[in-house]
């Protein structure tokens, strides 16, 4: 028996797989960013911060992509490939979260959001430098996963 997706599988699959492309887009700015900025001297690296100022609405939209991600899963169920795609996209999406709130957004809170350098302010740096480009990682995966799973969908059994 093969599996054909309907209308609302189709919906949410964009849907989950359109805020998976914008929270990978925001992850590869960072991680492109980081060789540019992780020998930056402090006053430098301070003004180069403040571009950041409202990413955190970017949040609502990783929020979103793992709702989105879970209700997909949930519509693929027995569908083999399409369904185990979408789980590693439901993973990939709340590693990048938990990854967030355990040393991005420690960072965030440490230095006032970036407005204010404390004497670590270069371990923090490092710590919230690299936790984006392991998140920018693991949104590539959800992302891919997504994608793939769209491929796979019309002729999963």
């Amino acid at each position: 028996m093969d599996f054909r997706p309907d209308t609302t599988t189709l919906v949410v699959h964009f849907a989950a797989t359109t805020a998976a492309a914008i929270i990978t887009a925001a992850g590869w700015a960072h991680l492109l960013a980081l060789p540019n900025k992780i020998d930056m001297s402090r006053d430098d690296y301070l003004v180069a911060q403040q571009i950041y100022r409202g990413w955190a609405l970017l949040g609502l939209v990783e929020f979103a992509a793992l709702a989105l991600s879970i209700y997909l899963s949930w519509l693929y169920r027995g569908s083999g490939a399409p369904f185990v795609l979408a789980i590693i996209a439901v993973a990939s999406i709340a590693l990048g979260l938990v990854n967030f709130f355990g040393f991005t957004y420690p960072a965030n809170r440490a230095t006032h959001e970036w407005t204010m350098l404390p004497d670590n302010w270069q371990v923090l740096r490092t710590q919230w430098e690299y936790s984006h480009a392991a998140g920018a990682i693991l949104n590539v995966i959800a992302l891919g996963s997504l994608v793939l799973a769209a491929l796979l969908a019309r002729t999963a059994r």
